[in-house]
């Protein structure tokens, strides 16, 4: 069961303005990737569960971080039907992240008050989303629509709360563009989760790019 409520999650996706996301099939792995992220001051982290039985992989990393990361909430992304929300939620997830946006989703997670974040393209899709209770919206792919789409929408639909992924990365020009433009939160994922050319997770990169995106973003939020 979820251990954060909805508005729990919402409010700390709002106030640190940070979603960190990635995907391992090797727990040993995915655990030191966490822990770096948390030890830079992140508190959401979005498993991307893309690979085969990556439901395994995030129970027993929900577990790691319940036991040894307080105050961390973890979540699961690529989401892509009811059933699966159903079982990371059973696995303890506290918040679920689509591509794509789907109703049948969105009522599971409804039911048992899970935080659920669709991947969205259009004002059309954000509405309805809202209308089914979205607390924030995932704008999908971010580096495809941009800044400027999000800055239309907050025009006429201020109340909206938006999280790009894809087209984010940890520099002051990037993050400045996206919350000028009135961004929630962002969901970053490789140029946040470094690898070194020999494609091996650099850990103590991903500490220090956490932490500098974060003193980032709290600087644009005041």
């Amino acid at each position: 069961m979820a251990k954060y409520s909805r508005l729990e999650v919402a409010d700390v996706m709002k106030n640190t303005g940070l979603v960190p996301l990635f995907y391992n099939d090797n727990l040993e792995v995915a655990k030191k990737v966490l822990k770096a992220c948390y030890d830079g001051g992140a508190r959401l982290m979005e498993f991307t569960a893309r690979g085969d039985f990556a439901h395994e992989v995030f129970g027993e990393l929900n577990k790691y971080a319940l036991e040894s990361l307080p105050g961390m909430i973890m979540g699961v992304g690529s989401v892509t039907d009811a059933a699966a929300a159903s079982r990371f939620m059973a696995l303890g997830a506290n918040f679920i992240v689509t591509p794509v946006f789907r109703e049948d989703i969105a009522m599971v997670c409804n039911r048992r008050k899970v935080l659920w974040s669709p991947g969205c393209g259009s004002l059309t899709e954000i509405t309805r989303a809202e209308e089914l209770g979205c607390e924030i919206v995932k704008l999908f792919p971010g580096g495809i629509l941009g800044p400027g789409f999000v800055k239309a929408i907050k025009g006429p639909q201020p109340w909206t709360s938006i999280m790009p992924t894809g087209g984010v990365s940890p520099t002051k020009e990037n993050l400045e563009a996206w919350f000028n433009a009135g961004v929630t939160c962002v969901g970053m994922g490789s140029k946040l989760i470094f690898k070194d050319q020999e494609g091996k997770y650099s850990y103590d990169k991903i500490e220090s790019l956490t932490r500098d995106s974060l003193e980032i973003i709290a600087s644009l939020k005041k």
